[in-house]
């Protein structure tokens, strides 16, 4: 079996993923679930020189090494994909996911229009969050590629691994990928400060001295992004301070207070009539917001969220509420996300 085969298959269905595995057919993920596909057992071998067929020699020896890699690939006619392998009791495993090669409108992702006004600032930080699989990458894209044909800035892009690739227009893009053109977010971050970038995308604010070094160049003059794997916008914001020491909390609490522009969480539903439709929580760094952050009362940030419409915000049970009284996803997405018992009372409401 070719890998060109598979690929042709995950485009034909639709799908997200592909799952390479032994003694198993291929898998693909389309529309959130998991389908097994038609096509022939692999056999750990077969796996195996499908994997190896797919990277190059100082992949290959770093994934002997630590048996787990990830990395990204361009196959000819079929696109880019992110890479991910690693080793199993039954051996070698991989899974597939297709990047994009479009990059949405925010009409499209229906991103509100206030986050144009946020991406339009000189320093600050904007987060994007919400799990893996949830769109993080899409909607960043949207962002950055809306300050790529807007505004004449230096973009520097560094992620683990490289996955949209934005070809400059009005900005200038420089990408930099871990283990390839650099070694560390870290060692990255630090360089990047020393070269003259307006906009600096983290791809994940995976340990403190990151989230440190990406809070500090928001404060000092520059517009950063970055993910994180938390739901909501309370979550994030205390993720990023739990990470300090204790001594050092309310230093951090006062640098987020003063550097933060938004932070936006999603979560991908299925679409009613098929497809995937995005749910957003979008928090924007007012007064309030800043303020309640500086105190150490993140836990009252749903209710600012909740009453602050007017400035572009939204929670993520509005977001819902919304989707569901427009008839573009059922019911069952709802609960799926929320088990508080006033939420399904809303939601009875709405039948």
């Amino acid at each position: 079996m070719e890998i060109y085969e598979l690929l042709n298959f995950m485009r034909e269905v639709g799908a997200s993923d592909l799952h390479l595995s032994p003694y198993s057919v291929p898998i693909v993920r389309v529309d959130g679930e998991m389908r097994k596909s038609k096509l022939e057992t692999l056999l750990p071998e077969e796996v195996h020189m499908l994997i190896y067929d797919i990277m190059n020699d100082e992949q290959r020896k770093k994934y002997e090494e630590e048996m787990e890699l990830d990395f990204a690939c361009d196959f000819l006619t079929m696109g880019r994909f992110r890479v991910n392998v690693f080793k199993t009791l039954n051996g070698d495993t991989a899974v597939l996911r297709a990047v994009t090669a479009e990059v949405f409108t925010f009409e499209e992702l229906r991103l509100p229009d206030v986050l144009k006004e946020v991406v339009s600032k000189k320093k600050g930080l904007v987060l994007v969050t919400g799990p893996t699989g949830s769109g993080k990458s899409t909607t960043l894209n949207t962002l950055i590629d809306y300050i790529n044909i807007h505004y004449k800035k230096h973009i520097i892009s560094i992620e683990d691994p490289i996955e949209f690739v934005h070809e400059s227009k009005k900005s200038l893009v420089n990408h930099r990928e871990i283990g390839t053109n650099t070694h560390s977010f870290v060692k990255a971050l630090r360089s990047a400060l020393r070269e003259d970038p307006d906009v600096i995308v983290v791809g994940e604010m995976r340990d403190l001295e990151t989230t440190a070094l990406a809070v500090t160049a928001a404060e000092t003059g520059h517009l950063v992004f970055g993910t994180l794997h938390t739901i909501n916008a309370t979550k994030t914001l205390d993720r990023i301070i739990d990470q300090f020491p204790t001594n050092q909390q309310s230093q951090i609490r006062i640098q987020l207070s003063e550097s933060i522009l938004a932070v936006v969480s999603q979560v991908l539903l299925k679409k009613r009539g098929g497809g995937r439709i995005a749910a957003f929580e979008i928090m924007i760094g007012s007064l309030a917001v800043s303020n309640l952050i500086r105190e150490n009362k993140t836990f009252q940030l749903p209710s600012v969220l909740q009453t602050s419409g007017k400035h572009g915000m939204i929670t993520m049970e509005q977001s819902l509420m919304n989707l569901l009284s427009k008839g573009e996803i059922d019911k069952k997405e709802v609960i799926d996300i929320f088990e508080d018992p006033s939420v399904l009372d809303k939601i009875q409401d709405k039948e």
